[in-house]
């Protein structure tokens, strides 16, 4: 059987050899970002009133103008500056935001850095995503009123800085003329915090500790800012596994927080429309420039924004101007890439990438009308991990990608890597199917991917050796043989599996894996989806014993060079914890429940029941 898999994959990637394999070139080194410009005077703390009197407080970084190095802003401006606007929960004080101002005031821009609703110097009450999309609007509308403004705002930031642009960009004000939403995935995805019914709960648990809490601290007599919330202390393996999800934050001592709503719904639940995320149904009209990166939790839904934006933008203007750049690293570490970007424990090589000279170049073309070309460069720009190089395309997924069917077989001892399952290009005929117990008392550990934040240092993020996984008996194992030819995976990756439980629900999981040469297994990217949504997250429909179901895995997208002397493998279980909360298969609403039980799994790979990950393959 493995003899026939490989002579397979051979064959595929030998045809692959002769198809058209053109892109565009890479067009940001047009883009360099120059030395400073201006000196920089700052106004702290003015208080911007929202459309029901609170007041939210914005610093504002003005370009000095009394000898400037470019004369563009006296000669054609007259002392009036476009603006660009940077919202934020994470503190406007804090450094990088500071940095950040300083760097676009010192190109001829006013720069305004607001603390959201409820947060730090800001008046009213926090509750997440809640009031950023008329917030955003009304601050925007109060920056071109100003005396020293064009009338002409963009927006930018990284993660909830990112998002709120694009909730914002819903209300399609005819100021908001460009914006930069980094990591904004979660502005479509419910902040991050779902993935296929399942809860992101450690990522989500580190973010609600940090920076949740509802309570604003009011300032001491006489001082300009409140003082910090300090998290409380916590032993983070204790608390992850502590249940119910419900009460969590309480447990660890927090304040108030939206944590408990954030357990209780599940996707498509309407209470989500409650909260400022986009749907399909909203309307924009602002041209984007996207950033995000592999090793995030949200790249996929990333380029999901980016056609939602092209499609459902009023002008041809907006519609033709939606523009995605994607980095190998982990979330909102675009620019610091070096020679040797190292991502977990995969060196990348020279990752670098001149993001803040095409922010600049971005943001000059449509706020200060500068014809440099902007405009022109390809939609679509990614770095390809093992290759280590960007690449520059128009269109997403590739217009020349062959969607490849890679089949699960096994003898039914697919569990482990010592195990017999093996990912053939053969549809198999009738095989004995894979089974393993999953116990939510002892759940597959998570090991490498998206950045879990910065209290749970202990969980490495990024591309990490799987092998430790892979000798549990509740993983199974599918790998090809060694690739004669390299194989690029550029695209939206999915799982289909046939399935079958004793439990009523349960919780289907997937990792694309690369295995170098010496063996080292890395992850690629993964996915979850529980077993009670596999027909729709508005229609739970539970498993009933001894029947098979059809179930799809969604992992993301990517772009990874599979090298000669590699294997492509997929690794299926039922638990990636903590980064996923873990389902306790008894069919109940899970995030109030304390007691599991556990579920004897099945995946079926023959006959009518074929199980396959579905690989866009570039040639």
């Amino acid at each position: 059987m493995r003899s026939t898999v490989l002579r397979g994959i051979a064959a595929i990637l030998l045809c692959f050899c002769g198809a058209h394999a053109a892109s565009a070139q890479l067009s940001v080194a047009s883009f360099p970002a120059p030395a400073p410009k201006y000196a920089i005077r700052v106004e702290k703390s003015v208080r911007v009133p929202m459309r029901d009197s609170v007041l939210l407080s914005t610093d504002l970084y003005f370009p000095v103008t009394a000898n400037p190095v470019d004369r563009f802003a006296v000669t054609k401006m007259k002392d009036r500056f476009p603006v660009i606007l940077i919202r934020t929960p994470y503190d406007k004080n804090a450094d990088w935001n500071v940095a950040n101002a300083r760097r676009f005031a010192a190109q001829g821009y006013v720069v305004a850095v607001q603390d959201v609703r409820g947060k730090y110097e800001s008046g009213g009450s926090f509750t997440v995503s809640a009031a950023d999309t008329d917030d955003g609007t009304a601050t925007v509308e109060w920056l071109t009123e100003q005396p020293w403004s064009t009338g002409k705002v963009g927006t930018t930031g990284c993660s909830y800085s990112g998002e709120n642009q694009v909730e914002m960009a819903k209300n399609r004000s005819v100021h908001h003329l460009a914006m930069i939403p980094q990591a904004a995935s979660g502005a479509l995805q419910y902040f991050g915090a779902r993935r296929g019914g399942a809860f992101e709960l450690a990522a989500s648990a580190d973010w609600f500790l940090s920076n949740g809490v509802k309570e604003r601290p009011r300032p001491a007599p006489g001082a300009s800012r409140p003082p910090e919330f300090t998290p409380p202390k916590v032993d983070w393996p204790v608390l992850l596994r502590s249940l119910p999800l419900k009460g969590l934050m309480s447990r660890a001592g927090m304040p108030a927080t939206d944590w408990d709503d954030f357990v209780a719904h599940p996707e498509g639940d309407p209470w989500w429309r409650t909260l400022g995320y986009v749907t399909s149904e909203d309307k924009f009209d602002v041209p984007a420039l996207f950033v995000d990166s592999w090793y995030d939790y949200g790249a996929g839904d990333t380029f999901r924004l980016l056609d939602l934006l092209q499609k459902n933008s009023e002008s041809q203007l907006a519609r033709e101007n939606q523009f995605v750049v994607i980095a190998p690293t982990t979330h909102c570490r675009y620019e610091q890439a070096t020679e040797h970007t190292v991502v977990g424990a995969r060196d990348f090589g020279d990752a670098r990438f001149d993001f803040f000279g095409l922010y600049l170049a971005w943001f000059d073309h449509w706020l200060k009308g500068v014809d440099n070309g902007v405009e022109k460069m390809p939609k679509v720009q990614f770095y390809v991990m093992g290759k280590n190089a960007w690449r520059a395309e128009n269109e997403w997924p590739l217009a020349r990608t062959q969607f490849m069917h890679l089949y699960l077989s096994s003898e039914g001892h697919a569990n482990g890597r010592f195990g017999d399952g093996v990912l053939s290009l053969d549809r198999p005929a009738e095989e004995t199917p894979d089974h393993f117990a999953y116990d939510p008392r002892s759940p597959v550990p998570s090991t490498g991917g998206p950045d879990w934040g910065a209290a749970l240092g202990d969980l490495k993020s990024g591309a990490v050796d799987q092998s430790d996984v892979e000798m549990r008996q509740d993983v199974l194992v599918y790998s090809t043989p060694l690739l004669e030819k390299g194989a690029e995976v550029t695209g939206p990756v999915e799982v289909v599996l046939y399935v079958s439980s004793d439990a009523p629900d349960t919780d289907f999981t997937s990792k694309l894996v690369d295995v170098y040469p010496d063996g080292t297994p890395y992850n690629v990217q993964e996915g979850i989806q529980r077993a009670r949504y596999r027909e729709g997250y508005d229609k739970p429909v539970f498993l009933k014993p001894g029947e098979t179901y059809e179930l799809h895995i969604n992992l993301n997208a990517t772009s990874n060079y599979f090298g000669p002397g590699h294997r492509i493998r997929l690794e299926v279980s039922s638990s990636n914890f903590p980064r996923f909360d873990r389902n306790l298969n008894t069919g109940g609403a899970n995030f109030d429940e304390a007691v599991w039980h556990v579920a004897r799994n099945t995946i079926h790979h023959s006959g009518s029941h074929v199980s396959y990950i579905l690989l866009p393959v570039i040639p």
